[in-house]
């Protein structure tokens, strides 16, 4: 791209609010049960600011709601963006996204995509055409950062509410607020700002994308990584019926700094036992569990500082090269 082109951005659609109309200008909370999902393309259509931002390439993908995105949308999310990356060249992706299931998909995709083309992931608070909507600005953000040269190398990032954050760290932490999107132990890594900068102030130090260590394209289904959350009086039947049913993997969602009650404790040497491998987590929302010597005496791995749901996606790509606690130990510390 010289300096009189303008930048070329791929826009690939999986739906979500971002892209679900609301009926009138105060649907702000049940258009999910009632408005259909726009196809990428007529996303794109109503928002003119957005087209002029850059030259941009929509590819329908996905048309849903967040909560039905699956590990094998990941995969083929995984597959599209690297087919868009090899045969369009395009400055950089965006992928629309559904608020619920963002940040899974984001630190799927800043762990397996092996391009060094900027990869977006962004949604909205409010749908197109409601009061107040931020569709259309987050939209026009994505597409800026996407393309922004001070962007490359942060591995794949998430932009909502005019802040630019890296997939690993992002949550979720309001079900209706446009501030939902935090960082919380470590914080945002710029702006997206109004007067069309993108600014950088920090990079993120953990391993990510393109650099890492899990290549699943050609892979047709994920382990099978399950989530036990732990609360008083949880007597293991959870941790048990996820060993029953195949998982391959448990991530605890302990109390506090990682703790479990007893009898959770006695499920988890069960599933040990199995060959299931067990990550500790926290329920907290912020802070690390650690390698305490009592948790490698078991072989279950300290998930640091990743929330439950980010540590069940580091550990389904574990157990695509390795099944062994120490050696999943170390990917914990890395990414």
């Amino acid at each position: 791209m010289t300096s009189t082109q303008r930048p070329r951005v791929a826009l690939i659609g999986t739906g979500g609010t971002i892209s679900i109309p609301g009926a009138h200008s105060l649907d702000l909370f049940e258009y999910g049960d009632h408005g259909s999902v726009l196809e990428v393309d007529q996303l794109l259509a109503r928002f003119d600011e957005a087209r002029a931002a850059a030259e941009v390439l929509p590819i329908r993908f996905r048309a849903l709601r967040s909560p039905a995105v699956t590990p094998r949308d990941w995969l083929e999310l995984n597959e599209t963006i690297h087919r868009i990356a090899a045969t369009e060249h395009p400055d950089g992706i965006v992928v629309t996204h559904g608020t619920a299931s963002l940040e899974d998909t984001a630190y799927f995709l800043d762990l397996a995509v092996k391009t060094g083309i900027t990869v977006v992931l962004v949604g909205a608070q409010r749908p197109p055409g409601t009061l107040s909507s931020d569709a259309a600005l987050n939209l026009l953000n994505a597409i800026r950062v996407a393309a922004a040269p001070a962007a490359r190398g942060l591995g794949v990032l998430v932009v909502l509410n005019d802040e630019i954050h890296a997939a690993r760290d992002v949550t979720k932490g309001s079900t209706y607020r446009l501030e939902t999107f935090r960082s919380h132990d470590l914080g945002m890594l710029g702006y997206a700002d109004a007067d069309g900068a993108v600014v950088i102030y920090r990079a993120p130090a953990r391993r990510h994308a393109p650099d890492t260590e899990f290549d699943v394209r050609g892979v047709a289904e994920l382990p099978r990584v399950d989530i036990a959350y732990s609360y008083p009086g949880a007597d293991g039947c959870v941790i048990d019926a996820l060993a029953a049913v195949g998982a391959k993997g448990i991530v605890s969602a302990g109390q506090g700094a990682g703790q479990v009650t007893p009898d959770e404790k006695a499920a988890i040497d069960r599933a040990r036992a199995r060959g299931i491998l067990v990550v500790q987590s926290n329920r907290t929302g912020s802070g690390r569990v650690m390698e305490r010597a009592s948790l490698a005496r078991q072989g279950i791995v300290a998930a640091d500082n990743l929330a439950p749901q980010k540590a069940r996606v580091l550990a389904m790509l574990a157990l695509t090269r390795s099944a062994d606690p120490a050696q999943i130990q170390r990917y914990f510390r890395e990414y």
